[in-house]
C-alpha cells in the first residue's frame, strides 16, 4: 500500500488549526498508518519537500518569508487544503489591514507601544512584513476549503477520509462550512 506524503504548513496565525488537527485524537493512529508526515511544524523538517500529495496550509500570507513559503508548497504539492478561516478568509491575522501599510504596523508595535528602548526591528528579525494580509487563495490556487477558527476535529477528518480513500472530500451542511 502506497502511503499518501502529508503535510501541515503554519504560516500567520496561531497554531490553533494544528491544535485542532491533535484532537483527532485515537484516528491520528489510523491516519498514521496511511500517511507520510514530510512536513510540519509537529516534526523537525526544514524543507519542503516535492511530491506532496496533501497540504494542510493553516494561517493567511503576511510577510515575504510566507509568500515564498506558499509558492514552493503549491509547485510541490499535488491537493492544497486552505486549512482554517485565516487561510481561506485572512481573519484575526488580516486585522492588520486596517493599518493600510506594513510601516504604520511596525511603528505601532515597536514604537507607539513601546515601554522601554523605543525603536524598529533591524536586519532579520521580522520576516518583512507585506501591506496588506491576504489569504492563501489571492496567492495560489487552491483544492479545498476547510473553515473553521479552528476547524473542529471532525471537519479535518472529514476532508482527509476522502483523499485516503482517492476521493475529493466535498463538505456540505452548516456544521461543515460555518465560519468561526
Amino acid at each position: 500500500m502506497t502511503r499518501i506524503k502529508l503535510a501541515t504548513v503554519w504560516l500567520g496565525g496561531c497554531s490553533g488549526c494544528h491544535m485542532s488537527f491533535l484532537d483527532l485524537d485515537e484516528w491520528l493512529i489510523d491516519l498514521a498508518q496511511q500517511v507520510e508526515l514530510v512536513y510540519s511544524p509537529l516534526a523537525d523538517v526544514k524543507t519542503y519537500p516535492e511530491g506532496v500529495d496533501v497540504a494542510l496550509v493553516e494561517g493567511a500570507v503576511a510577510n515575504q518569508e510566507h509568500l515564498k513559503m506558499i509558492r514552493q508548497v503549491r509547485d510541490h504539492t499535488q491537493f492544497l487544503i486552505s486549512f482554517g478561516d485565516c487561510a481561506v478568509t485572512g481573519n484575526v491575522t488580516a486585522l492588520r489591514n486596517i493599518s493600510n501599510t506594513a510601516e504604520s504596523v511596525l511603528t505601532r508595535a515597536y514604537i507607539g507601544a513601546a515601554d522601554n528602548h523605543p525603536q524598529l526591528p533591524e536586519g532579520d528579525l521580522v520576516p518583512p512584513l507585506l501591506d496588506t494580509v491576504i489569504p492563501v487563495h489571492q496567492v495560489v490556487p487552491v483544492e479545498c476549503y476547510l473553515p473553521g477558527c479552528p476547524p473542529s476535529a471532525d471537519r479535518i477528518r472529514a476532508v482527509l477520509e476522502p483523499l485516503l480513500n482517492g476521493d475529493r472530500p466535498s463538505l456540505s451542511g452548516a456544521s461543515y462550512i460555518r465560519f468561526g
